[in-house]
């Protein structure tokens, strides 16, 4: 099979994609998640997507179900966005072979039958493959939020890529949810992402020490209070072996928004 990049791309702001935007706050992240499926190699077997939205103890899961439901985790938004549908299949035997893959790396890993998909999953996966075919499992990512532990989660579950499975961190670049919104946050916000941008996309050792490193980036604090939405991007480059390309970037909010892509 064909083998797929890995991706760590945004997720947007709640159901953002699926309501009224006159200002146009969302329509370059939208267009970028609308060209996804035509910009890869081949069209995916299956996709496994991390989300910054599904934190577990002590190791990684993966949800197990055939048919996953829709985790609504999103709050005060219009009552429509919480009738979205998305019946795409799951595919319990590619989430029992990722946990069998960081399992022979020595990291625990889990399958969780019962757990659906949340909003960091599958509202970027409905803008960029609409028709809900190409079945999905979701991992979380490990609570302890250690960068290293998901840079080698990545590196564990690289040869699912060459078995056509598309790998997607799905999470924001800047996560500062009081900042959004505020001019004062876009220079900081920029410098961060061009700290990021240089980081992610160096050669193999140098980006993964520098991503290890992340916290002492400029404004990295500011822009991740706390990181669940910034490790995702940790597992995405930790599946590659070269240096990743900045594959989206743009001024959402008054922040700078970037996504990335691993060959």
């Amino acid at each position: 099979m064909t083998i797929q990049p890995s991706l760590f791309i945004p997720h947007g702001g709640g159901p953002c994609f699926f309501m009224p935007d006159p200002q146009d706050r969302w329509t370059s992240m939208r267009a970028y998640l609308e060209g996804l499926a035509a910009s890869l190699p081949a069209r995916p077997r299956a996709i496994l997507i991390v989300s910054g939205h599904w934190e577990t103890p002590a190791g990684f899961a993966f949800t197990g179900a055939q048919q996953p439901e829709l985790i609504f985790d999103y709050h005060n938004f219009p009552d429509y966005t919480y009738a979205l549908k998305y019946p795409v299949p799951g595919d319990p035997a590619l989430a029992g072979r990722a946990a069998k893959l960081l399992a022979a790396a020595g990291i625990p890993a889990a399958i969780d039958p019962s757990r659906g998909l949340d909003h960091g999953v599958f509202v970027p996966m409905k803008v960029a493959f609409p028709d809900a075919d190409i079945p999905i499992v979701e991992m979380s990512v490990d609570r302890s939020l250690d960068p290293a532990l998901h840079l080698a989660a990545g590196r564990a579950l690289a040869p699912l890529r060459a078995e056509g499975v598309l790998i997607v961190g799905a999470g924001m670049s800047f996560h500062n949810m009081r900042a959004y919104g505020n001019p004062a946050a876009t220079e900081p916000s920029r410098l961060f992402d061009t700290w990021l941008t240089d980081a992610t996309t160096s050669p193999t050792a140098s980006r993964n020490a520098a991503l290890q490193g992340w916290a002492d980036a400029p404004y990295a604090r500011f822009s991740h209070p706390r990181e669940e939405h910034l490790i995702p991007l940790m597992v995405a480059a930790g599946v590659a072996q070269g240096a990743g390309v900045l594959d989206y970037s743009d001024e959402v909010l008054s922040t700078v928004i970037s996504a990335f892509r691993f060959a």
